[in-house]
């Protein structure tokens, strides 16, 4: 199989360099070109024919977004890789960047360091362009790219028959494409919700608080970012913060905390359903939105332990069907759904008003 052709696009040539040579310090992808701007990327495209595309915001000419617009305009389907900067500003560009279509982003490593830099480059990026290509995938998986730790072998479940319990919570996980996932699912939800919504969304801190900021602008329910100790109340959507765990400390308060990360992330998703599925048990819903890798899947299992219920997006609407996929294919979710249905599915389980059901259905 060929390698995966990466095109690398910062007005720093210095960056370019760097970037293209940790990408192809052990034959794992092939840079096959670099560009100072979009404009110049955009031809670039064109002309090479790239599988991925790796996209500085700050450029000039014509910046990230403006050739972002352009590609997906012109290559929909071409996957495109935010490259971003750990600001307030950076943060706020790259949700804008995946509102208009990127795939993904990745932070520019701060140490000064190269051989740092490089190793930092390749850790978030080569599996990330495994996600985004179903053909590395396989390779990856055969373990000939970016090679992982053993899975751990699932535990055996028996999920409890009749119909599901009353939901006391909702908890969800999400990843890579979350940001797009959760403007839709989330604004498609009445103000009448009567539980409140427990929240894990890989981010770096600054970019949830963002997130939480802007969700809460264009939804009825209240969203915002999660706090240690802070009260769990219906109709309030929490969101952990960027490189914190969240879970709840009780059926009434949360707990934010540092600890290990686990699945590589923190925020990690499996913190979370643990706790939820400890404390409330069978009234436990969880939702596992698209992502990449298997995050979840260990905390799903508890959740299906106690009793909850857990719906999934389907391959077809999720950006990387990793997370979902691992927990649908360990035969733990009730469900897959497009995106578009999780809204009014969600609604029809917590057993809110016809009219609330109405107004879900409308705006998802």
């Amino acid at each position: 199989m060929r390698r995966p052709r990466v095109l690398v696009v910062d007005d720093s040539v210095v960056v370019r360099r760097l970037v293209s040579k940790a990408l192809e310090a052990e034959d794992e992808v092939e840079v096959v070109g670099g560009a100072a701007d979009g404009s110049i990327a955009l031809a670039n495209i064109e002309r090479l024919q790239p599988d991925v595309v790796i996209l500085d915001v700050a450029m000039p000419v014509m910046d990230g977004l403006e050739a972002l617009a352009a590609i997906r305009q012109r290559w929909p389907w071409l996957p495109v890789i935010m490259f971003s900067t750990l600001t307030t500003r950076g943060a706020e560009v790259t949700l804008d960047a995946l509102a208009l279509g990127a795939s993904d982003y990745v932070m520019k490593p701060s140490s000064a360091d190269a051989s740092t830099a490089m190793a930092e480059i390749r850790r978030q990026l080569l599996p990330r362009i495994a996600a985004l290509l179903p053909e590395v995938q396989e390779a990856h998986a055969h373990g000939t790219l970016a090679p992982r730790r053993p899975a751990q072998p699932p535990r055996s479940v028996r999920r409890a028959s009749g119909p599901p319990c009353r939901v006391d919570i909702v908890a969800i996980g999400v990843s890579t494409g979350g940001p797009t996932a959760l403007a839709e699912l989330i604004p498609a939800l009445p103000a009448s919700l009567p539980v409140p919504i427990l929240l894990v969304q890989h981010m770096p801190p600054m970019f949830t608080k963002i997130l939480a900021d802007r969700l809460d602008h264009k939804s009825a329910v209240r969203v915002v970012e999660g706090a240690d100790g802070a009260r769990i109340d219906p109709g309030t959507v929490c969101i952990a913060p960027g490189d914190r765990h969240m879970e709840v400390a009780s059926r009434e308060r949360l707990r934010v905390y540092d600890g290990p990360h686990e699945n590589s992330c923190r925020p990690s998703v499996d913190p979370l359903f643990r706790s939820v599925a400890t404390y409330f048990g069978p009234h436990t819903l969880a939702i596992v939105l698209t992502g990449m890798g298997r995050d979840g899947l260990r905390g799903a299992e508890d959740i299906a332990i106690a009793g909850g219920h857990i719906l999934v997006q389907d391959e077809a609407t999720s950006v990387v069907w990793g997370m979902p996929g691992f927990v649908s294919r360990a035969g733990l979710a009730d469900a897959a759904l497009p995106l578009d249905e999780l809204p009014a599915e969600i609604v029809r389980r917590l057993g809110v008003g016809r009219d609330a059901a109405m107004v879900a259905g409308a705006s998802s």
